[in-house]
């Protein structure tokens, strides 16, 4: 059986280039990717490596990778993530880790911000299962549960705890975390204009016309897929 996330990170891992700064987010396919690209000692040399995953610089120091932390990083060549689902403009969401904040720093800084996964991530419309996380100051935690409730009645606000302590799961920059659920999104744009204008949210994870290609592996084999409306909006590679 064809492991999807290990066929996507092989593909990704062809189109780096040697003296390249590339970032690295989180995940099993990150994982994949940082390991092929160290089994080519002269491309490990050469590149400048930064994450937005406390569990991947790890992973990077370990295989030898020239680590640089992402506050000396200004520009990046390629970003590649993860995500929970994209649609057909690769609009995401990146729920899960709760780093959002970080990794969308790193796709704003990228030449190209490159998704990765397996065929199942891609949807015609973003699934309402994934919630939109917001990560959000201690102090506005009370505000904004109240605005977010005035801008969507109906939706569920739930405040993210920690499995290994009493109290809220904190952020890697010392803020809370939150996830919005929807029965159906809102248009998008006004979506993520309204919520990240609400005084006191860090940032949101929905990722809305950032992703400049997706690779993704499935039955198909793998694909390149380029939001909807672009020239061979999606090729076999």
């Amino acid at each position: 059986m064809t492991d999807h996330k290990l066929a996507a990170a092989k593909a990704a891992a062809k189109m780096i280039s040697a003296g390249q700064t590339i970032g690295l987010g989180g995940g099993k396919t990150i994982v994949y990717l940082a390991s092929q690209l160290a089994e080519d000692p002269a491309l490990l040399s050469s590149l400048t490596v930064t994450s937005s995953s406390f569990d991947t610089t790890v992973l990077l120091h370990e295989l030898g990778f020239r680590l640089v932390a992402p506050s000396l990083i200004s520009q990046l060549d390629i970003y590649f993530d993860g995500c929970d689902v994209f649609d057909r403009q690769l609009n995401a969401l990146k729920s899960g880790g709760g780093i959002h904040v970080m990794e969308k720093l790193l796709a704003a800084a990228a030449e190209q911000f490159v998704l990765l996964g397996d065929a199942g991530k891609r949807r015609e419309a973003l699934d309402p299962q994934y919630p939109l996380a917001i990560e959000l100051l201690p102090q506005a935690l009370g505000i904004v549960r109240r605005k977010i409730a005035q801008l969507y009645p109906g939706t569920r606000f739930v405040q993210r705890l920690s499995s290994e302590k009493n109290g809220a799961l904190i952020s890697d920059n010392g803020n809370m975390l939150a996830d919005i659920y929807f029965d159906t999104f809102p248009d998008l744009t006004q979506l993520d204009r309204q919520v990240k204008m609400i005084p006191g949210i860090v940032g949101h994870s929905l990722f809305l016309k950032m992703a400049h290609k997706a690779v993704i592996s499935g039955e198909n084999g793998i694909e390149e897929v380029l939001p909807a409306g672009t020239d061979h909006s999606s090729v076999h590679a």
